[in-house]
């Protein structure tokens, strides 16, 4: 016999709940990260790459997006008020360390309390190249040089920029006197140094290798603490001034607040991306060192080139205004 169930007994039946809606696994689409710098650069070269490979080591699609301008300041703001789930993401360098002292007007103010550290992505350091009409052969012999001509050596550089500072940097340790000749950087100093408009510049490998190669100007040390692999017969500057670095580093920042599970996913991601060989020979074949770090090893760098860029800034007494 069949049972037969009235209208309104099955209008009055109970509704089986609906499953919840799962939320959404991170990432569920795709994530940005902000560069500071002009595309074609160095810095954009490298966030790209970077970019790519992060994409597929984290399973999503990730983008490049050049917010330029404003001393780097227009990319970290825009990333700092950016929503903090993980999907905006800022390629931070050591401008981060430089503007609270250099230019404190500029936001974020305090870049340690306004975004949060995902993790490290490489150190670039710099060749110090000298316009070949001077008598010097090694930075020893510089510095004597310039100790007997206090003043009479220029040196070139984008006012605030870790080339400009790290010469200032130079002076300092080595207790001589030279003169600034702000630039556009690149090209321009480039050219400012091979007429002997300025006499010495650091600037990045590979701007400066045709330059060294065709002997329109000499290199005389490297700004990191070790050699680099391809430039190996280069001595640094700390074998002539213990402890000197001055290096361009970026890593990656989200939006203080972001999760930490968010931060920890990206984090692991860009550590399997940095530290996989043919990403490493990639990035040096633009000059750069890859490096892995984590959340917590970018917080403690971070800290202290604040404070050593501050010291530098504050002896050499550099405004912008």
């Amino acid at each position: 016999m069949h049972r037969i169930i009235g209208r309104r007994a099955l209008l009055a039946a109970p509704v089986a709940a609906a499953p919840a809606l799962a939320q959404d696994v991170f990432p569920s689409r795709p994530i940005t990260i902000v560069n500071a710098y002009g595309a074609g650069g160095q810095t954009d070269i490298a966030t790209r790459l970077t970019a790519e490979r992060l994409g597929a080591a984290i399973g999503q699609r990730v983008v490049v997006e050049n917010r330029v301008g404003g001393a780097t300041s227009i990319a970290s703001t825009y990333v700092a008020q950016a929503r903090p789930d993980g999907y905006t993401l800022l390629a931070g360098t050591s401008s981060l360390a430089i503007n609270p002292t250099l230019q404190p007007r500029l936001t974020p103010r305090d870049p340690r309390a306004e975004l949060a550290p995902v993790g490290m992505v490489y150190r670039g350091a710099f060749v110090f190249h000298v316009y070949p009409g001077l008598p010097v052969r090694t930075l020893a012999e510089f510095i004597a040089y310039a100790k007997a001509n206090p003043g009479k050596l220029n040196y070139g550089g984008v006012v605030g920029t870790v080339v400009h500072l790290a010469t200032e940097m130079l002076c300092q340790r080595a207790g001589i006197e030279m003169t600034a000749v702000p630039n556009r950087g690149g090209v321009e100093g480039l050219l400012d140094l091979q007429a002997g408009r300025i006499h010495c510049n650091f600037q990045s490998p590979v701007e400066a290798m045709p330059s060294l190669q065709d002997g329109k100007t000499r290199a005389l040390a490297i700004s990191s603490r070790q050699r680099l692999p391809n430039l190996p017969d280069i001595p640094t500057v700390a074998e002539t001034l213990p402890g000197f670095e001055a290096v361009l580093w970026m890593a990656l920042f989200a939006p203080s607040g972001t999760p930490d599970p968010v931060i920890d996913k990206v984090g692991s991601a860009l550590a399997t991306v940095t530290a996989d060989p043919d990403y490493q020979a990639r990035m040096a074949q633009i000059g750069l060192a890859a490096e892995t770090g984590s959340a917590a090893d970018v917080r403690t760098l971070l800290a202290e080139d604040t404070v050593n860029w501050r010291k530098v800034i504050t002896e050499a007494g550099i405004r912008t205004d």
